[in-house]
């Protein structure tokens, strides 16, 4: 039976930084990564892939903002929903032409997912993830007061307001997503992380402000669909540790513990590398016979035979 792989696909494979979030340039990205991705269905393997909106929510909150007086704005988790949807869209346009020009009879589907987080969530009491448009203090503490939005200064370019980025719990469509992954379809799933929702007292679900890091629900996902491969995909061929500095070394295959101490000596920066490792780690740990990847989307067919990337397994 065909081994299933989750990917998560890195911003840069969307959009490249300092390139403008036109619609030709992100389609462009997306046809490239695309050829990348569609070598591991030609390895054998059923993929399911999961992508950051890091811009492109950015972007359509500006649109919000530019055109309130205009036309009513809509909450964040609504904006993660039309994220999944056009990028969503990009990918299977792609995928599926790559897919045909391969000779490869794949259906391509995208799924729009919800992930559930905790109401509870410590990162709700004090957050701290930079979205949408910079203002000055000024008017910073006029959308504070006004909006009741948390706004903080952003590495002295401005201020910006600041949304929680709670840990996912739980990937609500996860089993339709197992199922359609099973029955030999690729599926795009669990975009920017997934819309963020929370479950109230009555069992029902409904969207609450934040953003969730693609890597850690790329994580659940991949466990809730009893995934084999674990991959993050990322502009670098391998983790280091020492990173910058004389003794900096790659690692190749690597067992859970000894990347645990790694880890434990803060080896990994929070606002890049961390979350990453963090992910493909616990991946690693607590599925069955279960492997991750962290590898640069170039080498995605030679990662998956061993050959290159940071392999993670117990």
């Amino acid at each position: 039976m065909s081994k299933t792989i989750v990917v998560a696909l890195g911003g840069n494979a969307i959009l490249q930084p300092n390139q403008e979030g036109t619609y030709e340039n992100q389609l462009n990205n997306v046809r490239t990564s695309s050829k990348f991705l569609a070598k591991l269905i030609q390895e054998g393997y059923k993929l399911v892939v999961t992508h950051g909106n890091g811009p492109q929510v950015g972007n359509i909150l500006r649109q919000n903002e530019e055109a309130e007086n205009v036309v009513p704005p809509m909450p964040m988790d609504v904006l993660n929903g039309e994220s999944q949807g056009f990028i969503g869209y990009m990918m299977v346009q792609c995928l599926q032409s790559e897919l045909n020009a391969l000779g490869i009879d794949v259906p391509v589907v995208n799924t729009l997912t919800r992930t559930q987080v905790s109401k509870d969530d410590e990162d709700f009491n004090d957050p701290s993830k930079p979205i949408g448009t910079f203002y000055t203090e000024e008017e910073a503490k006029t959308l504070s007061s006004e909006r009741n939005w948390n706004m903080k200064e952003d590495s002295n370019r401005g201020w910006r307001r600041v949304v929680p980025s709670p840990e996912p719990i739980n990937i609500l469509e996860a089993d339709t997503i197992k199922q359609l992954a099973e029955a030999g379809n690729l599926v795009v799933a669990c975009g920017g992380g997934g819309i963020p929702v929370i479950q109230r007292e009555d069992g029902e679900y409904e969207g609450i402000e934040a953003v969730i890091d693609k890597d850690r629900s790329g994580y659940k996902l991949a466990e809730e669909v009893n995934a084999d491969v674990f991959m993050i995909l990322t502009d670098v061929n391998h983790v280091f540790v020492n990173f910058g500095k004389p003794d900096e070394k790659a690692l190749e295959e690597i067992s859970v513990s000894d990347l645990e101490a790694y880890v434990s000596e803060g080896q990994f920066s929070k606002g890049s590398m961390g979350p990453k490792v963090e992910s493909a780690l616990n991946f690693a740990k607590n599925a069955e016979n279960g492997r991750s990847i962290i590898c640069s989307l170039e080498k995605v067919d030679e990662a998956v035979r061993g050959n290159s990337g940071t392999i993670i397994s117990k």
